[in-house]
């Protein structure tokens, strides 16, 4: 019972030493990949950072692996996120794969695509919330209600807009048809 309340001087040195320097390749890695490591997280990057965090956990509570271990493994981590993000911005299969799709979950007028709801893990009062943060009162006013690949909806509304004027601005959205 006392070990789990007391532990060595210099165990708690190593501790502290451990993390402040991953602490440092963390934050210095972070700021050499961009800014895209802080942006709206893709499924590959909530990985990473899952990941990263339990190298880290490891590395800073116990002896094994050992720091420069560590330090490797965040190093290559990030390594791999930047060679991904290049790879998604030139390969749309390899986009595909890396990332989540967006999905159509109310379309022209406040039709409602309830097919895609029930993908999307997402409810009619979820719908309603967005709308009312967009400041939309009249379902008839949304022109598109987009669930993105980070999971954020995006409502697009406004009378008088018709969207088959600027398609580009669905392209790649599931169910979207000009």
């Amino acid at each position: 019972m006392k070990d789990w309340f007391i532990s060595n001087p210099s165990n708690l040195v190593w501790v502290a030493l451990c993390t402040f320097i991953l602490y440092l390749v963390v934050v210095a890695v972070a700021r050499l990949s961009g800014v895209r490591s802080f942006a709206e997280m893709s499924t590959f990057d909530i990985v990473v950072t899952i990941a990263l965090g339990s190298m880290v956990a490891s590395v800073v509570v116990t002896k094994k692996p050992p720091l420069l271990q560590g330090v490797v493994a965040v190093l290559t981590l990030y390594a791999l996120q930047l060679v991904v993000s290049h790879l998604r911005s030139r390969y749309c299969h390899i986009e595909a794969v890396a990332d989540n799709r967006p999905i159509l979950l109310m379309g022209p007028g406040g039709e409602i695509k309830h097919a895609n709801l029930r993908v999307a893990r997402v409810t009619e009062d979820d719908l309603r919330s967005h709308m009312r943060k967009a400041n939309v009162s009249d379902p008839r006013q949304v022109q598109a209600m987009v669930m993105e690949g980070t999971g954020n909806i995006n409502v697009l509304h406004g009378e008088g807009h018709d969207l088959s004027d600027q398609p580009w601005i669905l392209d790649g959205v599931r169910d979207y048809t000009r």
